[in-house]
């Protein structure tokens, strides 16, 4: 049995399936960890989707910004932005199954050593702090009321926490804070514009896992969302989006030796050239 964490999807279904071919994943006797944006931008989003529904019993996942973004879109919150590539799924037959199980998904796991996030934590914030923040947008979209949260999901403020928050300011600071910080400043006040490499980081500002004295630095943590950022090893810290969708490589790593699998692009997976700009919820 092994465990394989493996970075952004987006719909990039060829790939994922050269990938699991690569590793010889077998669904009755490995798993898989998702670090989010399972969905959107990529060619083949329902393929990937349809895939990980029929495995689910074998997967772990979390909610990146574009399957949140999905959700919003299928309940005609927001408008579908001119590069997503969700339509194949409103239109499905099965397209209630397969929403209902990607709202059903938490925005932080954490296992043995391990915590899995789609973007990031606040430096306040411990791992048993974000099991515990992430649990209350979980029960948000898991519940009756979740068109209120998906209705509401949208915005960048606040851009700092503080306990004292409540309500869907609250709930939108920490799906902001797990689904799309990069950087942020040494008081955990965040930045949604910067996307780029790290030599480009503006005056002030850090990315989330160098401030000093950030209180999960002790957890060992999985991470995508950051494609410019590129394979990170370090102490305690994988960075695991690659930037398949931009014509990188889709990568794994085993959690037991924490060995590096990767595959490139499909071309199948026709991969975009040139990244959007704008720093809406749905922007990579």
């Amino acid at each position: 049995m092994a465990t394989y964490a493996i970075g952004d999807l987006q719909g990039c279904h060829f790939s994922f399936q050269h990938l699991l071919s690569h590793i010889q994943f077998d669904p009755a006797r490995d798993r898989l960890w998702l670090v989010g944006d399972l969905i959107n931008r990529g060619g083949h989003s329902l393929q990937v989707l349809r895939w990980l529904h029929q495995h689910r019993q074998s997967i772990v996942a979390v909610l990146g910004n574009h399957d949140l973004h999905a959700l919003a879109v299928a309940e005609g919150f927001v408008q579908p932005h001119r590069s997503d590539t969700l339509q194949e799924i409103l239109d499905a037959p099965d397209r209630d199954d397969l929403l209902n199980w990607l709202r059903s998904l938490p925005l932080v796991h954490a296992e043995a050593e391990y915590l899995m996030v789609h973007a990031g934590l606040l430096p306040q914030w411990s791992a048993t702090d974000a099991l515990a923040l992430g649990a209350e947008v979980a029960e948000a979209l898991r519940g009756p009321d979740y068109h209120d949260f998906l209705r509401h999901m949208y915005g960048n403020h606040p851009v700092a926490w503080d306990d004292s928050l409540r309500g869907m300011d609250r709930l939108r600071m920490i799906t902001n804070a797990m689904t799309r910080l990069r950087i942020c400043t040494l008081a955990g006040e965040m930045d949604f514009k910067f996307k780029s490499e790290l030599d480009e980081i503006p005056a002030g500002y850090v990315p989330w896992f160098e401030v000093p004295q950030r209180r999960s630095a002790d957890t060992a943590i999985v991470f995508g969302h950051w494609s410019a950022l590129g394979l990170q090893q370090r102490d305690n810290l994988f960075a695991l989006d690659t930037g398949c969708l931009w014509g990188g490589s889709l990568t794994a790593m085993r959690l037991e030796d924490r060995t590096i699998f990767q595959v490139p692009c499909s071309p199948e997976d026709s991969p975009r050239k040139i990244k959007p700009t704008g720093n809406r919820l749905s922007g990579l």
